[in-house]
């Protein structure tokens, strides 16, 4: 196949069946490796030694950035640049900067959420070289599959098919640049 092949893609019946084939690729050292199911497997994550995700902290910048953002905003308008005294309250009254600053923290964390997920998924991507193989089409409906790519560092095409093939996969497929 050569310098055009992007993985190896293997073809499983069940969950459980690709569950326990993942296992057995991350304890062979694969570490370029992603998993396709019709639905949410929660243990595929730990079971391909995939890490937990930076967005939870991410997300916590921005909102902080938001809540400063907003004090600060408020803070130039009512003491510096236009300081009028309303009702006898002074110029700094954090009770009535409260509502802006946490309209602000909400939004800046939605922003930072939406666009953060956005980014590390790598998103959009319309195509992906998965799509080239015709029964890539069934991991919508009923079947698992299990790839590792080219680029990791253990890989050795004849080596990874015949490991992928021990695995006890229906199939196993090339899968073109």
């Amino acid at each position: 196949m050569g310098d055009n092949i992007y993985g190896v893609l293997a073809e499983f019946d069940t969950a459980t069946d690709m569950v326990d084939a993942a296992v057995k690729v991350r304890d062979a050292g694969y570490t370029k490796t992603d998993a396709f199911s019709p639905f949410p497997l929660h243990e595929i994550d730990e079971a391909l030694g995939i890490k937990r995700s930076i967005l939870p902290y991410l997300i916590f910048v921005g909102g902080l950035t938001g809540l400063l953002a907003g004090f600060g905003l408020e803070y130039f308008v009512h003491v510096i640049d236009y300081p009028i005294i309303v009702g006898g309250r002074p110029h700094l009254s954090l009770p009535a900067f409260i509502p802006p600053m946490y309209e602000l923290t909400i939004l800046f964390s939605a922003f930072t959420a939406v666009f953060g997920m956005l980014f590390l998924n790598g998103l959009p991507s319309p195509y992906h070289p998965v799509f080239n193989i015709p029964r890539f089409a069934l991991a919508t409906r009923e079947k698992f599959f299990l790839i590792i790519e080219a680029s990791d560092p253990k890989f050795d095409h004849e080596e990874t098919r015949k490991f992928m093939e021990g695995l006890g996969a229906q199939e196993v497929f090339d899968v073109p640049e």
